[in-house]
């Protein structure tokens, strides 16, 4: 398939024909050879589901997710279910990376219905985009208490055909409960609070974190376990606190200590996997996404800074390895994701049995087995294990050298897909791990991978979704998606652009940042409160949705919120917009404190935030020959700081907090002591 045309059927002008074939969607294009007449979301699938009549079939997925996989092969490559979908109903394709906004919605609207969510997603709707029937995989026979996918769409056309009034119904009173749903809690006045106050908030957090802490295994809940990124950069700024400190230390310490270990990390290549499904960290979801990496990357990269330790320097260098080798585009840009599956089998590339082990290593294959859990009956599936490295080798020279003996007998397997899409939001985070590890690390290879990464979003994405200061959301070997930026991909790139400036001294970085903070700010802004997700030019779906809690990724109203504490501090202090952007981030975190004391884990990186408020946060200005040498010290800081270039003060570093400045000082030493830079 993949032609296209059009055909008449008593009057009505029917599409016929794939059209995934020229997305900019890697996702949408594995889908072009389907036998399913695929359209994209756009308002001509919606006109010809009116003038046929007919119900849409929207199926959501994204190109990492195995049983996106498994379905497609299963019904969407099927000649019968195909005709059966082409002839009864219009059916669209959505890459729920590319489309997070339609993506949230419908989500929403299957939790609701179903109880449960996931990926692919199934969605019955009419023409007017109102779901009435929603799932996720159905299987191609009944099992399990599910109905086989062809049973499914004969009893919805025929439902649709015969009881229409009802399915329309059905669709309205759906949305109508959507939008009845307020996600916003009473607020607290952050302003009006004293930092005792906040601090005692972020403390109380902590112990409640404490409450679904999983003492045995690390971590918090049970199975299945996701690197709980945002939460742990909280807990790692906590370590410090005089009250809790020890408490959040250690739970951030086990907990990036077991991920960093086990089955979920990659032994021989470095990078992570989405999750863990079981409770013991062994044995993962095998796909690699950009946002975990990057926002783990900086995550370990503190607890370095805090601790020294070794473990996690290994893991930083090892995964920034992996980010440049495996995931880094033709243009600079980072692409968003690895497949779990290759050859169609799930975590194949990545499990070893003990006798694959013996042919690398024929003398010492015992011992290497025994170093990375490796056992006769498996770990995985079909006696293969996941590598572990729950001990550290006697001699690391000697491991290294057989990790890369492995990781080339690796090379020779077929590797999974890639997803070589640009995502502007999940490319921010990575600027910003890479660019801080870069200076903390003394790595400027680093540093230059996020400054070309920088370019290559605001050089393709910065006003290719209509108005200058519009952000594409994704795009596809240099050119532009048809999709607007949603505010994460504002705020997430802005804050990689700040950390840029930090650590670089580049006025471009800053000047950028602001116009997306400033944009997202004149675009994003609901004036009842908070954030909607998608800008007030972009397209109108059944809801605008709006949410603050933190998913896999930094929710994008605590992102700009951080976002804007962090541009404030990098004006003057004397520029009227420094205040205007920490009371707009104060007014932002106003939903904090409820969640802080019942739900933390829902509001990681809105308690980074409030802790950055209740800190001051810690300033630092730098200026002269020596500045490069300031700011590697400052970004060793544990306080972590915010760092300011300013070629109006003398030679030097000042350091300031809450208004009150110390003494400028042209002593690295003293910086370092005031700083409380750990000795190296």
């Amino acid at each position: 398939m993949g032609t296209l045309g059009l055909l008449e059927k008593g009057g009505i002008s029917v599409q016929s024909g794939n059209q995934l074939g020229q997305s900019t969607s890697p996702y949408l294009r594995q889908h072009a050879e389907n036998p399913v007449n695929w359209q994209e979301w756009n308002s001509a699938a919606f006109d010809e589901a009116r003038e046929r009549n007919v119900p849409i079939f929207l199926s959501i997925g994204y190109s990492a997710c195995h049983w996106c996989h498994v379905m497609a092969h299963e019904s969407f490559e099927n000649p019968e279910i195909a005709d059966y979908l082409n002839r009864n109903f219009v059916s669209i394709k959505v890459d729920r990376e590319e489309r997070p906004d339609i993506d949230t919605i419908y989500m929403e609207a299957t939790v609701a219905m179903t109880g449960h969510g996931g990926w692919p997603m199934s969605v019955f709707m009419d023409s007017e985009g109102r779901p009435f029937y929603t799932g996720t995989y159905f299987p191609p026979t009944p099992h399990h208490g599910l109905p086989s996918f062809g049973q499914l769409l004969t009893s919805i056309s025929d439902t649709w055909n015969q009881k229409r009034d009802d399915v329309l119904a059905t669709g309205q009173r759906i949305v109508d409960a959507l939008n009845r749903r307020s996600i916003n809690p009473m607020p607290t006045d952050i302003a009006a609070m004293s930092t005792e106050d906040i601090n005692q908030i972020l403390q109380s957090a902590v112990l409640e974190l404490q409450g679904s802490f999983d003492t045995r295994y690390a971590g918090f809940g049970n199975a299945p376990k996701f690197p709980p990124s945002m939460v742990l950069e909280f807990l790692t700024r906590m370590s410090m606190d005089s009250e809790v400190g020890e408490i959040a230390h250690n739970m951030a310490l086990e907990t990036l200590e077991a991920m960093a270990r086990g089955g979920m990390y990659d032994q021989i290549g470095g990078g992570f996997a989405r999750y863990s499904v079981d409770a013991q960290w062994v044995v993962p979801h095998f796909e690699k996404m950009l946002y975990d990496n990057a926002l783990l990357i900086r995550v370990y990269s503190h607890w370095w800074r805090l601790t020294g330790s070794d473990l996690a320097q290994r893991v930083v260098r090892e995964s920034i390895e992996f980010l440049i080798r495996e995931l880094r585009t033709d243009n600079g840009g980072f692409a968003s994701a690895l497949d779990a599956d290759s050859e169609g089998v799930e975590g194949k590339f990545y499990a070893w049995s003990p006798p694959e082990i013996m042919e690398v290593f024929p003398r010492e294959g015992q011992v290497i087995c025994q170093l990375l859990n490796v056992t006769d009956s498996g770990t995985f599936e079909h006696g293969t294990s996941v590598l572990q490295l729950l001990e550290d080798p006697e001699d690391w020279d000697q491991w290294f050298k057989q990790r890369a003996a492995l990781a080339a007998s690796r090379e020779t397997r077929i590797r999974p897909g890639r997803d070589h899409k640009v995502i502007a939001a999940w490319n921010g985070l990575v600027i910003a791990a890479l660019a801080e590890a870069g200076s903390l690390f003394n790595e400027p290879r680093w540093v230059s991978a996020a400054e070309d990464a920088a370019r290559a979003v605001l050089s393709v994405h910065v006003g290719a979704a209509g108005r200058p200061d519009s952000l594409a959301r994704t795009s596809l070997a240099g050119q532009a998606g048809n999709n607007s930026g949603v505010l994460d991909d504002y705020a997430n790139m802005a804050d990689g652009l700040l950390t840029l400036y930090q650590v670089t001294g580049e006025s471009e970085w800053r000047e950028n940042a602001e116009l997306l903070v400033h944009a997202a700010i004149a675009h994003f802004t609901d004036p009842a409160g908070g954030f909607f997700d998608t800008a007030n030019d972009s397209e109108k779906l059944i809801r605008r949705p709006k949410e603050f809690s933190d998913n896999a990724e930094p929710s994008g109203w605590f992102a700009i919120a951080n976002a804007m504490i962090r541009l404030s501090t990098a004006l003057n202090s004397d520029n009227p917009a420094a205040a205007d952007l920490r009371a707009r981030a104060e007014v932002a975190l106003g939903v904090v404190p409820e969640f802080a004391l019942k739900a933390p884990r829902a509001v990681g990186w809105g308690l980074v935030g409030l802790w950055s408020l209740a800190q001051g946060p810690w300033e630092v200005a730098v200026s002269g020959a020596q500045a490069a040498e300031f700011v590697h010290i400052a970004m060793q800081s544990p306080l972590a700081v915010e760092i300011r270039w300013d070629s109006e003060l003398p030679p030097g570093a000042q350091v300031c907090r809450n208004f009150v400045c110390e003494l400028p000082t042209s002593d690295s030493s003293v910086l370092a002591e005031y700083l409380q830079v750990l000795p190296r």
